[in-house]
């Protein structure tokens, strides 16, 4: 029988190997993930100044590395995240450079009018998804420009102007961004659909992306841009109302302001994005269409303006007609639409 010195001794050098096994898994993780790293850097070109600004970016990697892991490996949800181009972002640094820092929905709004008031629910398709008819131009990006508002108002108007001339045109959100500075509109620093369209309408409409390419920075107004597009007025979708919604959705693309802030949507992959999200309005997408998925979830279909790397190409499902009256992440809440 060994004595109990020997079997101290064994159990010590079990430990000792046991630690010096998991240091060995830790190093070796940690190696893969920077290995992850350097292939995500050369995926999305990302250059840092120097070495201690990439050990720190590292550290973001890791720790929304595992975050969006541990959300998948849950598998208890309809929508999955993704690795993608805001991998190396705090949530605060996401939501200072994406989302729309001066956004302020007006507390009192002058009724606009709702034409689609008296359409039959019961008289709409079951699914539509504007994209297949023409009416929505490729996806956009804003980049470090928090002008969501800008993108959101010019897919509405693209959006209408097909519909009602049969002509699909990508339309400047530049313009938007340098000219429009009245009401909460301004420029990177945000702004609104409504006070946009009112721009829209007072300027006698926008030019053209290619006659005013897109910067993602404040600039000098270039005046005198020949128009391309028209609007003549635009309505606010009755709020917390997604019948209402709808209606409008069902007969063109509608502006959206969402809370667009939190982590799961920083980092939206796929799927229908479902479950608990924040009311607090700071971005603007367009609702392109509705369906329902293959689960038998019903959801908006979105439109992003953060490139084709985020979300389903670009573009996001949200989850429709929840109990929650201002719709997930506050869909709901202040939807409006241009008219011709």
């Amino acid at each position: 029988m060994a004595s109990p010195k020997a079997f101290l001794l064994a159990i010590l050098g079990c430990a000792f190997l046991f630690s010096g096994a998991l240091a060995a898994r830790a190093l070796s993780d940690d190696s893969a993930m920077v290995a992850r790293h350097e292939q995500w850097m050369a995926q999305y070109s990302r250059v840092y100044k120097d070495a201690a600004e990439k050990a720190r970016r590292f550290e973001v990697f890791k720790a929304n590395v595992k975050f969006i892991e541990s959300f998948n490996a849950a598998g208890n949800r309809k929508f999955w995240l993704g690795v993608n181009q805001f991998a190396d972002l705090t949530n605060d640094e996401f939501r200072a450079t994406k989302t729309n820092k001066g956004f302020k929905p007006s507390p009192m709004k002058v009724p606009t009018g709702f034409r689609y008031e008296n359409v039959s629910i019961d008289a709409l398709p079951a699914t539509i998804d504007w994209r297949t008819k023409g009416a929505v131009t490729p996806i956009k990006d804003q980049g470090q420009c928090g002008c969501c508002w800008a993108f959101s108002a010019v897919a509405a108007t693209e959006g209408i102007v097909k519909i009602s001339t049969g002509k699909l045109i990508s339309l400047s959100e530049q313009e938007l961004v340098d000219c429009d500075v009245h009401g909460e509109d301004q420029g990177c620093e945000g702004g609104l659909m409504d006070d946009a369209f009112k721009f829209i309408i007072k300027n006698g409409g926008l030019t053209t992306e290619s006659g005013y390419p897109y910067t993602a920075a404040d600039d000098k107004c270039k005046s005198g841009s020949n128009s391309a597009a028209t609007i003549k007025g635009y309505e606010d979708v009755p709020a917390n109302n997604e019948a209402a919604l709808m209606k409008a959705v069902a007969n063109q693309p509608v502006s959206v302001a969402v809370d667009g802030g939190d982590m799961t949507f920083q980092f939206y992959s796929g799927g229908v994005m479902t479950g608990s999200c924040g009311t607090d309005l700071d971005h603007g997408i367009a609702a392109i269409g509705y369906g329902k998925a293959s689960d038998g979830t019903n959801y908006w279909l979105m439109k992003n303006s953060w490139g084709t790397t985020w979300g389903e190409n670009g573009y996001l499902r949200m989850e429709k007609d929840i109990s929650d009256k201002r719709g997930m992440c506050g869909l709901a809440m202040e939807p409006s639409y241009p008219t011709k």
